[in-house]
This record gives structure tokens, sequence and C-alpha cells, in this order.
């Protein structure tokens, strides 16, 4: 008999790794752990960190902790799902794990600004939730940068072995969630005549919760 998926994760995890998944039972429990870690700013070349390397680095970037909050979401019996923003080529894409409370979505978000943050469940949609983040989505330039989001991404499809507590990069699987369907903001015309972001806007974007450090 094939055991449920969050009984998967849990036989695979040790019994360290085990206690602290346990204590994140909820979503707000799992953003406040993930504000607790220090920005993997990647010092020693690009990571794609699985939740254990996660725990064990106690750092993470958007990807990762997005990642890591679908393992703690799937541990608890819910589904592991990320979304994924994708960006013009002047900015950086996000990923968020999604999760629904009484049929409205959020979003738990690992990041380093003010900016593209936690979601409380209020959105009767993806697409509410995904466009909550459009003016917030600002590149260097004052650009509204955002463009596309993609549909759920369930993590359940893969062997948690896989990504929950693999020990090598997952470039795979961010190949697979890039390349997965995505839905355009609006049409084009709109998105050529868009107003850039405002002095005061732009001054947002210099706040930053972790300092990268020097060497």
């Amino acid at each position: 008999m094939t055991l449920p998926y969050a009984k998967r994760i849990s036989v695979l995890l040790a019994p360290h790794e085990r206690a602290v998944f346990k204590k994140l039972s909820s979503p707000q429990r799992i953003q406040n752990f993930l504000d607790s870690l220090p920005i993997n700013f990647e010092m020693q070349g690009e990571t794609y960190m699985s939740p254990r390397r996660v725990l064990a680095a106690r750092q993470a970037h958007c990807f990762e902790g997005a990642l890591f909050a679908a393992a703690a979401l799937a541990y608890h019996g819910r589904r592991p799902l990320l979304m994924d923003i994708q960006t013009a080529r002047t900015d950086d894409d996000h990923v968020v794990a999604l999760f629904k409370e009484r049929g409205l979505w959020g979003a738990i978000s690992k990041t380093n600004h003010a900016i593209l943050r936690y979601r409380d469940p209020i959105y009767r949609t993806v697409r509410e939730l995904a466009l909550s983040y459009f003016n917030e989505y600002i590149a260097d330039d004052g650009g509204k940068s955002m463009r596309a989001y993609s549909a759920p991404f369930d993590l359940s499809r893969y062997d948690p072995k896989k990504w929950v507590t693999a020990g090598e990069d997952l470039d795979s699987l961010v190949a697979d969630l890039d390349s997965s369907r995505h839905f355009p903001i609006a049409p084009k015309k709109i998105m050529r005549g868009l107003r850039r972001a405002s002095a005061i806007e732009m001054r947002m974007l210099e706040l930053e919760e972790w300092k990268e450090p020097r060497p």
C-alpha cells in the first residue's frame, strides 16, 4: 500500500528535522520561521537547496524558502504548491508557496526586502493573489517588471526524495517550474504604457532585512 504523501515525507526526515517540521503547523508559523533565517546570498555560487539543506545551512533565498514552506505544508497534509512570478529581463523572478484557507488563497514568501512578502488568505483566485504583487515589483530603473505568473505547481507529482531531502542542487526542478504553464499579467499594449515608480516607491527598494556579508 502506498503511504500518504505527508507520511512519505515524515519517514525521510531525521528526528531533529521532524521536530522542526512538527512545530510549523500553520502558514503563519512557517512564515515566521523563514523570516528568522538569514538570506542566502550565494556567496560561493548559485544554489537551489532542498529543505533538508536549508535546515542544515540555516539560510535560504526565495526559491529555497518557497520549497521549504511547501515541504512544511505537505508534512501537515496540505498540498505542496509553488507559484512562479516571471519578470522582464531587468529584474529577477520570484517564487512563493501557495496555501488555501476556507477556500481563499494566501502565499508564503522568503525575501530580503519590504515587498513581495507573505500574503494573508483573502484572495478568491490565484490570479488575484498574483496581481497583489504587481505594483510592488519594481526594477532598478523604476519600471514595473512583473510579466507573468504560473499556475499552481504541484510538487506532490515528485517523489519527496527528489526535492525534500535531496543532497544536490535542484536545477531540474527549477527548470520544470520555469517551463510550466504561465499566464500574462495584461496585453502587451497595456504593458508598454505602464507608469514608472515614483521616487518614494523607489526608496522602498532600499530597505533590506539582512545585509550582505562583506568578504
